[in-house]
């Protein structure tokens, strides 16, 4: 530690360019700030300042060891105000924009613990299954279901991969048989997902075949649980989170069809703005979110 201690007087004098200016900010004597130059420039067997009467100023060799000290010193002084962190209390306000049927069914036992542990932080969430703006809306971070993000401004964090699953009502597939190849859903109703309730595409895997099923001609809608409904009153196939439907999979209002066929990949993922540095009450909160859906396993 006097090692460093001696390297924090020393970067002082080099910007201040007084020996005097620098005892003054570390509130140490003159002479005190001397001694911890010339201790340093033993060790290293260097001279660092070139001293007169006028002015205090740097050799070569002091100025390469000043660049060098300089972002490490900084690196030092930043690790050290983590761990602070970590172990503090936190407090502030954390907006969250989150999607709605993940809001509804994880986030309200994620907040309730959350703030169980950090009492003085506060909260307020907007559920919305469409992307939004949240530089412009000023969200402190948003909760996705998605593929990668279209705004490379903002920072991307994956959490884990959300589980979809293709579904119908036993009513359905009484009335119009159960697919047995994906090549069946282009004759099938389709219920399609997309944030403007307009149609989309499917893509399907099993080992090296793959198929694209077009969804959402005849019935589209912008939320998980909106469609889910729609498939159990019969409308159609739906593909869904499993989440959204596990428990109208377990009661049978549901049943899972062309369960050797996997969907396309969507992660669940943490957006934040383009912050330098995370503040400590997100940080904190997201690694409780995440910590709390890999345990859960709802997804």
């Amino acid at each position: 530690m006097k090692d460093l201690n001696d390297i924090r007087v020393f970067l002082n004098v080099a910007e201040l360019g007084s020996f005097a200016a620098a005892a003054r900010v570390l509130s140490m004597t003159a002479p005190s700030v001397t001694r911890a130059v010339g201790a340093l420039e033993e060790r290293l067997g260097v001279q660092l300042f070139v001293r007169t009467t006028r002015q205090v100023s740097l050799t070569s060799a002091g100025a390469v060891y000043a660049a060098r000290m300089r972002p490490l010193l900084q690196a030092f002084d930043d690790a050290a105000e983590e761990v602070r962190e970590q172990e503090a209390a936190i407090s502030g306000h954390i907006r969250v924009n989150a999607p709605l049927s993940l809001g509804q069914q994880v986030l309200p036992d994620v907040l309730s613990g959350f703030r169980a542990e950090n009492p003085a932080v506060s909260m307020s969430v907007t559920l919305t299954d469409s992307f939004v703006d949240i530089v412009a809306a000023r969200y402190d971070l948003a909760i996705r279901i998605s593929g990668p993000p279209d705004d490379k401004s903002t920072i991307w964090r994956k959490l884990c991969p959300i589980r979809r699953v293709l579904v119908a009502s036993p009513g359905y597939l009484a009335a119009n048989g159960a697919p047995q190849d994906p090549d069946d859903l282009q004759a099938a109703a389709c219920l399609g997902f997309d944030a403007e309730a307009v149609s989309e595409n499917w893509e399907l895997t099993n080992g090296g075949r793959r198929r694209r099923v077009r969804a959402g001609s005849v019935l589209a809608g912008n939320n998980g649980e909106f469609l889910a409904r729609l498939a159990e009153n019969g409308e159609g196939v739906a593909l869904l989170p499993y989440f959204i439907v596990e428990t109208a999979l377990a009661e049978g209002r549901l049943v899972q069809v062309l369960d050797d066929w996997t969907p396309s990949e969507l992660w669940l993922t943490l957006y934040y703005p383009p912050y330098e540095r995370l503040p400590m009450r997100i940080a904190r909160f997201s690694d409780f979110f995440e910590a709390y859906v890999t345990r859960v396993r709802l997804l």
